[in-house]
């Protein structure tokens, strides 16, 4: 039997980043809704968010989840930049193996810091690396992979709307150079103008990692007419409720089916914090996992 487990995240909640202000729910609620939800994971958000060490192994334990990964940024595209992450993901890479053990470990989440022009306007209208920048650039991608590795924990890249991983055709270059695996997000590759089902079926032997999401480009269209950036466009449900957008969410699962995929399925529903209520996003997320329940996942 194919060994598959569901999780949800913290940008569900509009929880992506730490700051001086509080988020707009604690990681004891988030927990609680997940698994009473269905969930099986979660992501880590925000390294820390969730705890680190004791902190985290006893949440985590207590509602019943397992860590199904975490998101790490490095600037790739700097050498001197990239340097000086590397802490960063040996100190996430550190919270991973505090995490409770499970028949899937944890993920790390590979992906490149913003470009400054993708993140103004995203979706795969203006241009990314040049093709001199490309080997050196995929390069630090592999040393940050092996590194990972060397750790014990088989990374994932994944794919984002405002980088320079953005496009299926950013995606193909990255899998050119690299021997990395890919985390391929539907919604993140639907308003890139990539297809999820045909790039999910091409990309069979590199998907190790899946986040579903869904998309809506009617969103996108009027962000980019407007002239707002990436973050608006989340603001804005860009990123709507599973079967509220574009996604062709039967036709995923049978897909994920056909390529036998294994592993860990991680809902997202990305939303800036005070956009909706902490109660309707709940709400969304239980209704996102009943949706692929009612699939068959």
């Amino acid at each position: 039997m194919r060994v598959r487990k569901i999780a949800n995240a913290p940008v569900s909640f509009g929880v992506f980043e730490l700051s001086d202000a509080p988020p707009p729910l604690g990681p004891d609620e988030m927990v609680r809704a997940l698994a009473d939800a269905g969930y099986e994971g979660i992501d880590s958000g925000p390294i820390g968010y969730l705890g680190t060490g004791s902190e985290l192994a006893d949440r985590l334990a207590g509602a019943g989840l397992l860590l199904a990964g975490g998101w790490v940024d490095l600037r790739y595209e700097d050498a001197d930049a990239y340097a000086s992450g590397l802490p960063a993901l040996e100190a996430a890479l550190d919270v991973f193996a505090a995490a409770p053990a499970g028949d899937l470990p944890p993920r790390p989440t590979l992906a490149c810091s913003t470009s400054a022009e993708r993140f103004a306007r995203p979706g795969g209208s203006v241009p990314g690396l040049a093709a001199s920048d490309w080997p050196a650039y995929a390069a630090r991608i592999q040393e940050a992979t092996d590194r990972c590795r060397e750790r014990g924990f088989e990374p994932a890249f994944h794919h984002h709307l405002g980088t320079n991983i953005e496009t299926p055709q950013d995606v193909e270059r990255l899998l050119e150079l690299t021997d990395v695996h890919l985390c391929l997000d539907t919604g993140h590759l639907l308003l890139a103008g990539g297809d999820p089902v045909e790039c999910l079926r091409a990309w069979a032997d590199r998907v190790d990692h899946v986040h579903i999401k869904d998309g809506d480009t009617k969103i996108l269209a009027q962000a980019l007419a407007d002239g707002v950036d990436l973050r608006e466009l989340m603001g804005r449900g860009g990123f709507a409720r599973l079967g509220e957008g574009e996604l062709d969410l039967p036709a995923v699962v049978r897909t994920l089916d056909e390529i036998d995929y294994e592993g860990w399925i991680i809902i997202e529903q990305d939303t800036l914090p005070g956009r909706r209520s902490v109660a309707q996003n709940i709400a969304d997320q239980a209704a996102n996992r009943q949706m692929l329940k009612d699939l068959g996942l």
